[in-house]
């Protein structure tokens, strides 16, 4: 194992904004209106029939709440129930909420996190979402859910990681630089490193620094040059 499985440690919290881009009706704008109060409990209102009618977008609304307490006591496993209906309907960020729950292990049962968590990240990973595609990198990187396989790491960490995703960059410079499942090479760990430092990951900085002790002047050069032309590109074929 290469690091803890608290890599995965982070509270499923569905952004109101994502699920808002195209709001079913006017009752759920009105849910909105009352969260963004703080009125949870009139929120709550307003959602839950529309969840129970089938909306996807209430249900996921419904099952954030539960996941954090809005207005709720908190209950994951109720979370888990509203997000699996809304994940069922191929809602994206249901999928990966219901991910981050299997691979937190919050109100599921304890033998079936991992390898559920990573069907979840797949179906989301597969429509293009780069948070989706570093997390399901993570899984395939530390043996989480399936075998571990550097190779298929690396795969989904440069999908993200050519979306802008800055921990997947950080991920491939540490691929790179120690070989995993790419030939090791100072100069592209140099250069993913330095793409995910310049959006502010401050790990990337410091395994910047490291990687460019073992490098020579003109191998940094290149590595900055390399930067350059793949930030032109908007971090495409890098």
């Amino acid at each position: 194992m290469k690091v803890v499985k608290s890599v995965l440690l982070i509270v499923p919290v569905l952004l109101l904004s994502c699920v808002t881009q195209t709001p079913p009706s006017g009752d759920f704008l009105a849910g909105k209106d009352a969260y963004e109060s703080g009125d949870y409990e009139t929120a709550l209102r307003e959602w839950r029939p529309l969840a129970n009618q089938g909306s996807a977008y209430a249900q996921i609304t419904v099952g954030m709440m539960y996941a954090n307490g809005y207005g709720v006591p908190a209950d994951d496993a109720e979370a888990v129930k509203w997000y699996r209906f809304a994940a069922e309907q191929g809602n994206a960020y249901a999928q990966f909420n219901l991910g981050m729950m299997y691979a937190n292990g919050y109100g599921v049962p304890e033998d079936e996190d991992d390898a559920e968590a990573v069907k979840w990240f797949r179906l989301t990973a597969e429509q293009g979402n780069a948070g989706t595609q570093y997390y399901l990198g993570v899984m395939y990187d530390y043996g989480y859910g399936v075998p571990e396989d550097d190779a298929e790491a690396v795969k989904w960490y440069r999908l993200a990681a050519e979306q802008g995703n800055a921990y997947a960059q950080t991920k491939l410079g540490l691929a790179y630089d120690n070989g995993y499942g790419v030939p090791e090479d100072k100069v592209y760990a140099y250069m993913w490193y330095n793409l995910a430092a310049s959006q502010g990951d401050g790990s990337a900085g410091s395994f910047k620094k490291m990687v460019a002790g073992r490098m020579s002047q003109s191998a940094i050069e290149e590595a900055q040059r390399l930067s350059r032309e793949c930030v032109g590109r908007d971090y495409k074929d890098c």
